[in-house]
């Protein structure tokens, strides 16, 4: 499984390259970019989601604290990004290592309730939190990334990068679902009970795929803030954590990849309905509408049919 998932990894790291070929215009290249910052949130989601079959609508509270630790730690207080790095994860990963224990308790849409109120209360905290946060007009100055005297100052380099981490993050997630783990957050999906007669210590996997999901996002939200090097709150609502959501959804939550093609689809189809100005939102519902209707399963795993390719048995 280790060689399988290592070969996926690096097969989605060598095609994001090809797209870097295809694609020299600045403006795609930083839409790719921010398809990749996507991605690593909709995996985590997808292995808290569609796994372990546990709701959260409050994953952008996740990917902001990540992002505001590293830009204040950085543009505020003048600390190495190394530093601001580790700190953004560990302040994140605690976080929601103490939300979780009590939240983590409840149950479907109860359980969506009670993240959706974390999302609310760290959203109306970097609105508030003016000294630090800059408030509702958010602040800048924030650096980009330095690796080994390396800065990531073009989108290129920047682009490289992401999608080095993305396939990393790709790597470690479908090993998670390939292990001993991932059979565990299935069983717990499938029902709760029946994983604890089993002998699987469900708060515990709970625990582990909430903080592991937050993580992901923390992770997203420190190359957020250093490759925008501006933040306000308004990146971090309500509404980016119901967009999330219906990313995993639409691609099929019950499938990494279909967290990667639901992530491509709404990432990538509003910048093709420019096109249609005013009348773009109509259509960009019409096709969730549709999408939820007809396929509510998700789009992963479809069949397509062509007639005239389709084999017949012949008669005797």
């Amino acid at each position: 499984m280790i060689k399988k998932s290592s070969f996926k990894a690096v097969v989605t790291f060598v095609i994001a390259l090809i797209f870097l070929l295809i694609f020299k215009n600045p403006y795609y290249i930083g839409v790719l970019i921010f398809l990749g910052i996507n991605l690593l949130i909709t995996i985590g989601l997808s292995l808290l989601m569609g796994y372990a079959g546990q709701i959260s609508m409050g994953q952008a509270a996740f990917f902001g604290i990540g992002a505001y630790t590293s830009g204040i730690l950085t543009a505020k207080f003048g600390l190495p990004i190394g530093v601001s790095f580790l700190a953004s994860i560990a302040i994140t990963v605690f976080i929601a290592f103490i939300i979780g224990i009590p939240t983590l308790k409840l149950k479907g849409h109860y359980l969506a309730m009670a993240t959706l109120g974390l999302g609310e209360i760290v959203y109306i905290v970097f609105n508030e939190l003016i000294p630090l946060t800059g408030g509702p007009s958010g602040f800048g100055e924030i650096p980009v990334i330095k690796i080994f005297g390396i800065s990531l100052d073009s989108d290129q380099k920047f682009y490289i990068f992401i999608w080095a981490i993305v396939s990393f993050i790709l790597f470690i997630s479908l090993n998670i679902v390939n292990s001993r783990i991932g059979r565990a957050l299935k069983a717990l999906n499938k029902s709760e009970e029946i994983s604890s007669t089993l002998g699987i210590n469900t708060s515990k996997v709970k625990l582990g795929i909430f903080t592991l999901s937050a993580g992901y996002a923390a992770l997203a939200g420190f190359l957020y803030a250093h490759y925008v090097t501006f933040l306000s709150p308004g990146s971090f609502s309500l509404n980016f954590s119901i967009l999330l959501v219906t990313m995993v959804a639409i691609g099929g939550m019950e499938n990494i990849w279909g967290a990667f093609l639901g992530t491509a689809i709404l990432t990538l189809l509003p910048e093709y309905l420019r096109f249609f100005k005013d009348f773009d939102i109509l259509i960009y519902g019409a096709i969730l509408m549709s999408i939820m209707l007809l396929r509510p399963e998700g789009l992963y795993g479809i069949k397509i049919k062509i007639p005239f390719l389709k084999k017949t048995k012949k008669e005797i």
